[in-house]
């Protein structure tokens, strides 16, 4: 129904009026009212409200809207006190400079963890089931505790499948490898694992030719590995041959899947049928032998409680006596999180990420400590200026606006130098932590940069905008202000928590690297140098000792055996039993399969008994063990005991010492050495020192000539043995680097403080030299106090740091003490920085001719 008498809405009149503008505003009005009134006449009241409405908020544009006074002023004083910062930078270019390089350099590192951080923490997070994707893990118990593996029994997998409702897709793999594939007369060695049919169900390695694998001589390759053999990556179909040991396969590449992205904990170049490793080449299929990685994704809706109970229960139902118990971990978890203690997850990558976040706080907090500091040093310095400002009609707000554009400012131009500099020195950065990170300028990098400009510059900016800008301008021009104790205390303070951070750093450093030092130095009890091993495959299965023979008459070559001698580990077993032993006694072996002459080539010493020998005929029914394996099994007297093996009865002949198999993070565990020549992996040669370049040449031509076409790879046992500790060595340099830049940006806070203390004592100076005093007193005088800061400073870092370094230490079995001299040194070395750059300062303003220092006001 239509009103009789309609008007246009009041409140869109009002806001119209409001904000229009004023030459604008009563044309505009008549306008719309004449089209409200036509609007209300042919169609309806409400029809002309809502396009009254419609035409109001049309009008509201910038052009329209009428220039605000106020916003005119703002504009101006912004202007303003941007001009009043870059006069101030010019003015005081040390302090400006000191704050710049120190919060920029602090920033940069910053930067530098958090990409290193992200990185890790995006480690195998890019599969599509991540949150449902689950590792099957077991927990064997055992006389020395619980051990955690990945390994189940392979014939789990179609139990679970069959008898798990909450289970969606599973998989059984194995670990990766490096087997040799040819094409034609072309050899090439490649990474590689067998897996069951849903493994690209399960993990996202997306196909980009092809499908996945039907048939036993079905193979999956990535695009990289595509590209070094057939050079194209459209190869589906074409023929390759796989070889190991004296097994040949043709298989057919029945797909190319994407390389495998960096951020992967599982690196491989091609996968197999799992049908034909589970059918043709386990020898030892049983409940017992724990040769499988399983993997499931679970339903959405399923609970993983219920599915590790139903999985673990699979498992009862076939090793009734068993100490076993399988449990499920979040797959996307393992590499952060993959440390075990007796059965429990005790940390593991996780605690390097906690580490370096730590450390990326001290250099935050460093840097802003000094910022802080000379922002406040430098303030006291402009109080007349305040004053005069003041008693002109200068506002609080004013002075305040001033101050914290200034520290603003400061702190932007910093994160842009600090952007600079990580795009600048990323490659080098890349090369120390072996990574591929990249600097993006994403959103949250964007809003991360933005918080530090403000916290920062706040901070920094708070004590001259909040406390200078409320005194009072006639007592400023009277001078009658005194500088505040507390005020100095508050820099010494700031000072002190610098350098204990420093101190902590600096600890921290030394004891990572006496570690790493002790593990590279540390006698294993075999003898790792100048021990080479390369793969035996090919004619090598046959002619083994023929080509053992003729590598040892090389004379670089001191000795030379069939080996299956690895460092890390290798193959463990439960399935050995002897006499006396109880269902309790579940024991996790280590094994060593070997040929004659492995345990003197290793400079392995036999506590009692003999090695393997050619002398004593065929040994393939005697096994040696070491002295933990013969103290877990309870013999007073093993010579001659019969023990069964799962492949039957042997005989021990030897014990060996006790030596370290796997890293010094874990203690020495039981191991069994199987006389097996024929099922060794490698060929493993001891060199003479000296020449190794030349003998490993000779042993090239000899392998090419024993084994055409194949490829000759030697690795070095010690270099192996490092690569155990990549990790923990990566972090040591990374921390070496960073405790450096802490210290220098430390040393550039206590410069700027020597530098503004020297300048407000300069007449004092000049009197000292007056009435006599030596360049030497004088720099005595100026450097005691920052003495005593970083003196106090290491009384409070060196508690923190022994607690910090003693916990970092526990992850190792074997170990350094920590001594005293750690903590004195870094103290020192805190001390003589700190002395050296008070020097720098100091020198120069005690040797200022004093008529200088008394006529400068």
């Amino acid at each position: 129904m239509k009103n009789k008498h309609p008007i246009p809405p009041k409140a869109a009149t009002r806001l119209l009026t409001w904000l229009l503008r004023s030459d604008m505003t009563e044309e505009v009005l008549g306008d719309l009212e004449e089209k409200f009134y036509s609007v209300a006449e042919h169609k309806s009241f409400l029809r002309a409200k809502l396009n009254y409405w419609y035409q109001v908020l049309n009008y509201l544009r910038p052009f329209a809207i009428k220039k605000s006074k106020s916003t005119s002023i703002q504009s101006t004083m912004v202007r303003h006190n941007l001009t009043l910062t870059f006069r101030n930078y010019r003015k005081y270019k040390t302090q400006f400079l000191i704050n710049l390089t120190g919060l920029s350099t602090g920033l940069a590192c910053v930067l530098f963890i958090s990409l290193w951080v992200a990185d890790e923490q995006s480690v195998d997070q890019f599969h599509e089931h991540r949150d449902q994707l689950y590792q099957v893990m077991s927990n064997h118990s055992d006389a020395s505790g619980i051990h955690t593996l990945r390994g189940v029994p392979g014939m789990l997998l179609e139990e679970i499948q069959a008898k798990v409702p909450e289970v969606r897709y599973a998989t059984a793999s194995t670990d990766t490898h490096e087997f040799t594939l040819s094409s034609e007369e072309s050899y090439f060695k490649a990474d590689g694992k067998f897996a069951s049919e849903d493994f690209l169900q399960v993990f996202s390695y997306p196909l980009v030719e092809g499908a996945g694998i039907s048939d036993k001589s079905g193979i999956l390759i990535s695009e990289s590995l595509a590209m070094r053999i057939f050079k194209s990556t459209h190869v589906t179909g074409k023929s390759l041959v796989w070889h190991f040991f004296n097994k040949k396969k043709a298989v057919v590449v029945a797909g190319v899947f994407q390389s495998i992205p960096h951020n992967s904990s599982d690196n491989f170049d091609f996968v197999m049928s799992w049908d034909f490793f589970h059918d043709d080449l386990i020898t030892y299929k049983n409940w017992f032998n724990y040769y499988g990685r399983i993997a499931v994704v679970l339903n959405p809706s399923a609970d993983p409680k219920m599915a590790t109970d139903k999985i673990d229960a699979l498992l009862k139902e076939h090793q009734q006596d068993g100490k076993v118990d399988l449990f499920l971990t979040r797959y996307s978890d393992l590499y952060l999180h993959g440390k075990y203690e007796n059965g429990e997850q005790a940390g593991g990558r996780v605690e390097n990420v906690g580490l370096f976040r730590i450390i990326a706080l001290f250099i935050l907090f460093i840097a802003s400590i000094n910022f802080i500091n000379l922002s406040t040093a430098k303030a006291t310095h402009r109080i007349k200026e305040i004053g005069v400002k003041k008693s002109l009609g200068a506002s609080r707000g004013s002075l305040m606006g001033q101050y914290f554009t200034e520290s603003l400012m400061l702190s932007l131009l910093s994160v842009v130098v600090a952007f600079l500099l990580v795009w600048l020195l990323l490659p080098q950065f890349n090369f120390l932590a072996q990574k591929q990170l990249t600097l993006n300028l994403t959103w949250p990098v964007i809003q991360t940069a933005g918080l530090l400009i403000i916290v920062v510059g706040v901070v920094a900016g708070s004590y001259p905008a909040l406390y200078l800008s409320g005194l009072k301008a006639i007592e400023v021009l009277k001078g009658k202000l005194s500088r505040k104790t507390g005020e100095v205390w508050g820099r010494k303070s700031l000072v002190v928590i610098q350098f204990s951070l420093s101190i902590i750093l600096i600890v921290s450093v030394l004891v990572v690297y006496q570690q790493m030092e002790f593990v590279k130095k540390k006698n294993l009890g075999y003898d790792r140098e100048n021990l080479v091993y390369f793969e035996r495959e090919g004619r090598l299965m046959d002619h083994s000792d023929a080509f053992v023979a003729e590598l040892k008459n090389i004379s670089g070559v001191t000795h030379a055996a069939l080996s299956g001698f690895n460092v890390g580990g290798g193959n463990s077993t439960g399935g050995i039993s002897w006499p006396g032993k109880t269902p309790e006694d579940q024991i996790q072996f280590w094994e060593i399969n070997s040929g004659n002459g492995l345990v003197e080539m290793l400079g392995l010493e036999l506590v009692t008994g003999r090695a393997f020998s050619a002398e004593f005929g065929a040994d393939s029914s005697s096994v040696i063990f070491n002295e933990t394996a013969i103290a877990a099994m309870g013999m007073a007297d093993p010579l001659g005991k019969i023990i069964s093996h799962y492949t039957g009865d042997k005989k021990i002949v030897g014990v060996v010492k006790d030596f370290n198999l796997v890293s010094l993070h874990t203690r020495v565990e039981p191991m069994v050495f199987l006389y097996k020549p024929a099922d060794t992996h490698w060929v493993m040669a001891r060199l003479k020192p000296g020449n190794e370049v030349a003998t490993i040449q000779e042993m090239g031509s000899l392998y090419e000539s024993f084994n055409p076409g194949y490829v000759f790879k030697p690795q070095f046992v010690d270099q192996d043995y490092q690569a155990q500790y990549a990790a923990e060595e990566r972090v040591g340099v990374l921390s070496r680097y960073f405790a450096g830049f802490a210290v220098l940006i430390s040393c550039l806070g206590l410069f700027g403080l020597a530098a503004f203390t020297a300048e407000r004592r300069t007449k004092e100076i000049g009197i000292r030299k007056v009435m006599g005093s030596s360049v030497l007193g004088i720099v005595y005088l100026l450097s005691l106090d920052f003495t005593k800061m970083v003196l106090v400073a290491a009384m409070i870092a060196m508690p923190i740091s022994y607690f910090i370094a003693a916990d970092w230490l526990e992850d190792f079995a074997f170990r350094i003490g920590l001594e005293w001299w750690f903590f004195a040194l870094a103290g020192l070395s805190a001390l003589l920085v700190a002395w050296l750059t008070v020097a720098l300062q100091t020198i120069r303003t005690a040797r200022i001719n004093p008529v200088e220092c008394l006529r400068n006001e």
